[in-house]
């Protein structure tokens, strides 16, 4: 009777090395082709969906400024560099660009929302409700927004003492139209009325606090000269336990009659 004899284990691990190296060719060969066909311009993009909020943008217009900028086919189309030329275009703080199948790009956009101006108004710069600063066209939006000033990395520090201020002084009938903190941490204001209130240094409680104490007094400092707020030009709260006032009308300059 015949016997087979056993496949030597040599043999056996050359084998099996052949049909690794021989399936690893072939799944190469395979990605390389489907990697060639993806790249081919079988696959074009047919189509850019814009939504999500487009009040300053006109859809048509976002998709003739960043279609150009888009290289390669359906499946090579860098999403990244699609999401960064929406985020050029002017008002766009956000998007958010996705495939969708079987030949469309779909761009999801958030717009900025302007809360005040950013710098002198010579510049063309707003502060979104996340104190960020961008680029814009200022005659698109309401001229009763307030402007705020300061260094621009602290710009959303500067949005977030103006929530604390404007408040304090609407009971008053006085409206914050411009604040501005300067290159060493002084901060100031300019009201509805023309008057500019120096508010000092120091945390944003300690500023709150000199603040309330201005306007607790202030009318009844007005009313010792016969004047009333609308009278008050400035104010420098920079004083320990005061305030200077300057007011129309009034001043505390004092001639000497023996000075000729």
């Amino acid at each position: 009777m015949a016997t087979t004899a056993p496949v030597p284990f040599d043999v056996k691990l050359m084998n099996f090395t052949a049909t690794l190296v021989f399936v690893s060719f072939a799944l190469v060969l395979l990605a390389a082709g489907a990697w060639w066909v993806l790249r081919q311009p079988f696959f074009p993009i047919a189509g850019l969906k814009v939504d999500g909020e487009v009040t300053h943008n006109n859809a048509v217009t976002l998709r003739a400024n960043v279609a150009p900028q888009l290289a390669g086919n359906f499946f090579t189309v860098d999403l990244a560099r699609a999401r960064s030329a929406f985020e050029s275009v002017p008002w766009v703080r956000k998007a958010v660009v996705r495939r969708e199948f079987p030949n469309r790009l779909r761009a999801t956009l958030t717009e900025h929302v302007p809360v005040a101006h950013w710098g002198d108004e010579t510049a063309s710069k707003m502060v979104n409700g996340f104190g960020e600063v961008f680029e814009a066209n200022t005659a698109e939006v309401d001229d009763d927004l307030p402007r705020l000033d300061g260094p621009i990395e602290q710009a959303g520090q500067v949005l977030g003492m103006y929530r604390l201020l404007a408040p304090l002084f609407k009971p008053y009938d006085l409206a914050v139209e411009e604040l501005g903190l300067s290159s060493r941490g002084s901060w100031h204001v300019l009201l509805d009325n023309g008057a500019t209130v120096e508010l000092g240094r120091g945390r944003s409680e300690e500023v709150v606090v000199r603040t309330e104490r201005f306007l607790r007094t202030v009318k009844q400092v007005a009313a010792q000269y016969g004047r009333t707020v609308a009278s008050v030009e400035g104010a420098d709260l920079r004083h320990n336990e005061g305030y200077a006032l300057r007011m129309r009308g009034v001043t505390t300059v004092v001639n000497d009659p023996k000075k000729k």
